[in-house]
């Protein structure tokens, strides 16, 4: 018989409430399946933390998204790339081509024509808004999910008279398989994505293998992949993930120099002054 003391019972209890506890779990994931399903989420190359927004930054939020933010809507048929079937919701325009003109639209008419440039991850906008300002013959889409960036963006597009300029608030990867079509883009733009050094997080790098297949199934011929980053290792991976991919080919026999329309961003500049060596890749569609 159990003795009812201070001793005894704290253990006891303990006891009891963990095996409840695990009783609990595997009744619920009985219970509710979906709750076993979290394990299996995608891997994404992203974090959303919570980050401090200015005041300036809401603003734009909430009166200039309507204007220049793209909603994230499936518009694709279903298709195969690389070997990998996504299905997605059909347009009701139905096919490719009324897909292509759909997305357009969210330009004005004097935009819908011009070649398409996209940005992953701009972060604060810092390119993103020089390269479109000193470029006004091309249509330029910045995709990012972190709200701060976003709004500081929406600013810059206001105050730099950027209207060839369209945002998009949402996974990238998801935005490319289901929003842009093939063969539609003149050029990426992928500066400075997050390294996840630990070799564990390796699986979280944006510059995978299957994500490169996508890019370049949505390139033009003749069009290009750029890349930057100061974190060396991650170099050598992006040089090898995309050389390997036979659909592209380096302009260059390795690392290429900083081409003139990227400017040297304060993100850049902080890295160069902690001694960090920044390469670019430059790759083209076959």
């Amino acid at each position: 018989m159990l003795q009812d003391n201070s001793a005894g019972r704290p253990f006891i209890i303990s006891m009891f409430k963990k095996a409840s506890t695990s009783s609990n779990a595997r009744s619920d994931v009985k219970r509710f399946p979906g709750k076993a399903q979290v394990r299996n989420r995608p891997v994404r190359s992203f974090v959303i933390r919570a980050g401090r927004m200015g005041s300036g930054q809401s603003r734009a939020l909430e009166t200039l998204a309507p204007r220049y933010l793209i909603p994230y809507a499936p518009l694709l048929e279903s298709e195969t790339i690389a070997g990998q079937d996504k299905t997605v919701p059909a347009s009701s325009t139905g096919g490719l081509t009324a897909n292509k003109a759909r997305f357009a639209d969210h330009w004005s008419p004097a935009h819908r024509e011009m070649p398409l440039i996209v940005e992953i991850g701009f972060g604060m906008g810092d390119a993103l808004a020089s390269i479109a300002d000193d470029d006004r013959s091309k249509r330029y889409l910045g995709i990012d999910v972190h709200p701060p960036g976003v709004g500081s963006m929406l600013q810059r597009i206001e105050s730099q008279g950027l209207e060839h300029v369209r945002l998009i608030q949402h996974d990238a990867v998801e935005v490319l398989h289901h929003m842009i079509a093939r063969a539609s883009v003149a050029g990426f733009h992928v500066y400075f994505p997050d390294p996840w050094p630990k070799t564990r997080h390796h699986k979280r790098r944006l510059i995978q293998a299957p994500f490169v297949r996508l890019i370049a199934s949505r390139l033009v011929t003749g069009g290009y992949l750029h890349c930057a980053t100061d974190w060396e290792p991650y170099a050598q991976w992006m040089l090898e993930v995309l050389s390997a991919d036979a659909s592209l080919v380096n302009k260059v026999n390795g690392y290429h120099e900083r081409p003139s329309w990227r400017p040297l961003t304060k993100f850049e500049a902080r890295g160069l002054r902690l001694g960090h060596t920044v390469q670019d890749l430059l790759f083209l569609k076959r």
